[in-house]
């Protein structure tokens, strides 16, 4: 595989306001998040744990969790969520840049050096900021999440910005679409869940997504 482990990626578990129902009448919600279920995903189990907590402590809550982006498509559910739609979501935060670009600061190159790191970061006025524009929206964050991510390429290994040049490559959000044409690549934008059926037609020549989106993808099949 030619891969190289460089970055965090932020991904982060929201919920819509939910008005409660009296005691005697149960609350069904919905939680949608774009990666396989049932297969070992972490980012599924982190919903699917709140789910079966939820159902544990016999509150008359529900979770009907939609994995696989069974109910929204993975760039849909920022809107979904602000829309009432859709209560619970797990989602890279930098999928609703396109409304918020502030969003897009969590995942910048070289912001999040380590786990460790992004730990403390989640308590900075950094992120006090990022929030209070998640919960003027309506929203607020059950969880942060960050992730440890890297490249892969079916060319060659990627182990500079000289070894980019000419690639075209899907990267994790705009700030590292933004770097990686500078070295001289070629962007084609989608969400995780697109990068296998692109590298296997040959849409894309590598990519930049989590560790957890290599292995839950099998993108290891293609680089």
């Amino acid at each position: 595989m030619n891969l190289r482990n460089k970055t965090l990626l932020a991904a982060g578990l929201v919920s819509a306001g939910v008005l409660l129902a009296g005691p005697s009448l149960a609350v069904n919600l919905k939680a949608s998040h774009q990666w396989p279920g049932s297969k070992g995903d972490a980012r599924d189990e982190m919903v699917q744990i709140i789910a079966r907590e939820a159902a544990a402590a016999n509150v008359d809550l529900n979770i009907k969790v939609y994995p696989g982006q069974s109910l929204f498509k993975a760039k849909e559910q920022w809107g979904a969520m602000t829309k009432g739609q859709l209560d619970i979501s797990a989602f890279p935060l930098d999928y609703a840049s396109g409304r918020h670009p502030q969003f897009s600061a969590t995942l910048m190159p070289g912001l999040v050096k380590n786990h460790e790191h992004a730990l403390r970061l989640n308590s900075s006025p950094f992120m006090a900021e990022v929030k209070k524009i998640i919960n003027d929206a309506g929203v607020m964050v059950l969880a942060d999440a960050w992730l440890a991510g890297g490249f892969a390429s079916k060319k060659r290994c990627i182990l500079g910005p000289e070894t980019m040049q000419g690639q075209v490559t899907r990267a994790a959000g705009p700030a590292f679409e933004q770097m990686l044409a500078g070295a001289g690549a070629s962007i084609s934008s989608m969400p995780s869940s697109e990068i296998y059926q692109a590298m296997q037609t040959g849409v894309l020549d590598a990519a930049n997504t989590s560790s957890g989106s290599f292995v839950s993808y099998r993108l290891y099949e293609h680089v």
